[in-house]
């Protein structure tokens, strides 16, 4: 492999194994003993920290799982390569802890990545509203969108090529009847997204693009916090990532939107973001009221973008995944959501 965008070496083991999603442990202790051959199996451990809805996530470790040198491993839930780039998420986590805001991958193996253990533990929703902490995740957010592309040309936001991705996907597997929107009904949206946001003048940077709370780790101890998991990670709109993690605050399990985080809480969040993004990338750390406005308005309008977006994933999840979650249900409350607020933010003024 050469070298990645932010010319970052793309050098990384691969362990040609394929590790049962069933009954991982053989395959993994395999594995480790490539990666940890100062570890004897038996002394090894096993925690299973999520099944999430797409991949399951084991944690492995002697010990103490909060001690250094805990080894993560992640096995891809079934027919994810459809709609997610592991060469390219390989990149994202290279780039992302060269910048010091992600942990060390350590290898690549056939249906799976283990990577290093962040040290903290998954933000709750409850968290996810208190000051203290969401001025971190701003700022880290800020931290993570002033990390520069080194090479020319500028890259294009991830934002309509993947979309423009699951939707032929959409086409190809829909199976009648279903409460899902026709494929021309999404079709048609989507132009009608893409026309109206295109007018938007919001700078492509780098995104995690997939911020729910499962994917934030807080460390009270040290009082910081990281974002984990980075199959979506790409150049993208900068509001895209800030109204996506926004809509997370519905939750997933059971989405809620009159969680949806008020227009003061909005205004307190993105303003410690544009000072953390401003300082990142070497600019005047002053923030006027008029640049909080202009930014909550290009995040609701791109909160749209996010709902459609998780909504055609959502669509085929349900006809792929193997997880025990409702799909339709999920894509149809993001769905319902994006429906519901279209007109209210295409109407909002750019200032």
């Amino acid at each position: 492999m050469d070298s990645g965008s932010n010319g970052v070496k793309n050098q990384l083991l691969h362990v040609a194994i394929h590790i049962d999603e069933n009954e991982p442990r053989a395959g993994i202790l395999d594995l480790l003993s490539r990666l940890r051959p100062h570890w004897k199996a038996e002394d090894i451990q096993m925690k299973t920290f999520t099944e999430g809805i797409t991949n399951q996530l084991i944690g492995c470790y002697v010990g103490s799982v909060q001690e250094p040198g805990c080894v993560l491993v992640r096995l891809y839930g079934r027919m994810t390569e459809l709609y997610v780039n592991r060469d390219r998420e390989v990149e994202m986590f290279q780039v992302l802890h060269a910048h010091g805001c992600g942990p060390q991958i350590y290898c690549s193996f056939h249906n799976g990545i283990c990577y290093e253990f962040v040290r903290g533990a998954v933000l709750d929703d409850e968290l996810l509203r208190q000051p203290s902490i969401y001025r971190l995740i701003a700022a880290e957010m800020g931290r993570v969108h002033s990390i520069r592309q080194k090479c020319a040309p500028p890259v294009e936001p991830l934002l309509w090529k993947k979309m423009s991705h699951f939707l032929s996907l959409v086409k190809s597997s829909r199976s009648p009847p279903s409460p899902v929107p026709s494929f021309e009904t999404l079709s048609a949206e989507m132009e009608s997204l893409k026309r109206h946001l295109s007018q938007i003048d919001s700078p492509t940077v780098l995104c995690h693009n997939d911020l729910l709370t499962k994917n934030i780790i807080y460390n009270h101890k040290e009082g910081m916090v990281k974002f984990i998991d980075y199959e979506y990670a790409d150049y993208n709109y900068q509001a895209f990532d800030i109204g996506n993690h926004f809509n997370e605050f519905a939750g997933v399990n059971d989405v809620n939107y009159s969680l949806y985080p008020s227009q003061e809480l909005q205004r307190d969040w993105l303003t410690a973001y544009l000072e953390s993004y401003k300082h990142s990338t070497g600019c005047e750390v002053i923030v006027t009221e008029a640049e909080v406005t202009q930014l909550y308005i290009q995040v609701c309008k791109f909160s749209l973008a996010s709902n459609f977006f998780w909504g055609l994933w959502a669509i085929l999840q349900s006809h792929y995944s193997s997880i025990d979650f409702d799909f339709q249900r999920y894509a149809m409350a993001r769905l319902d959501y994006y429906f519901e607020k279209k007109e209210e933010y295409f109407r909002l003024p750019m200032i």
